[in-house]
């Protein structure tokens, strides 16, 4: 059996968010010892690493709860707990999508940053006369990032 702060040091978890998802019923499936202390079985380590996932990955925590009671009630609910994970697999997916797009975004513009910075003005990336972007500045980019293998080289100072 495993304390609180065994499970904590075995699975990178603070004990806090421990005790946050036994306060959220997360954890039906923990026994206590006469004191009243979380007494973890090692296969309790499995519920665990799935809860913080998903937790992690931005489920509500009632739905979290709703799937640990699917777990809880055996092997009857093994397709509806494989089509909850998919489903979240997919949720997942299209949010690291939307941030890939933000963060090449940013990459994009610490870019632009560093060049302006390093001819001491802006008005390199400008078209003629006006203060608009001239669109070639971002197909500079991304011709540049084609070739460089480090990210950081092209876009930090």
């Amino acid at each position: 059996m495993y304390s609180i702060g065994d499970i904590a040091n075995i699975m990178g978890i603070n004990t806090s968010a421990i005790r946050f998802y036994d306060r959220n019923g997360l954890l039906p499936f923990v026994q206590r010892d006469k004191a009243g202390r979380r007494k973890f079985k090692p296969e309790d380590l499995n519920f665990i690493e799935v809860i913080d996932c998903l937790k992690k990955s931005g489920v509500p925590v009632k739905d979290i709860a709703q799937f640990i009671t699917l777990c809880m009630q055996g092997d009857q609910t093994l397709q509806e707990r494989y089509d909850y994970l998919d489903d979240e697999e997919e949720k997942l997916s299209l949010k690291i999508e939307k941030m890939q797009t933000q963060l090449e975004f940013l990459q994009y513009k610490k870019w632009y940053y560093k060049t302006a910075i390093k001819e001491g003005t802006e008005d390199i990336h400008f078209l003629p006369n006006s203060r608009m972007i001239d669109p070639q500045t971002r197909n500079e980019f991304e011709e540049k990032r084609k070739v460089t293998a480090d990210i950081h080289e092209l876009t930090d100072l």
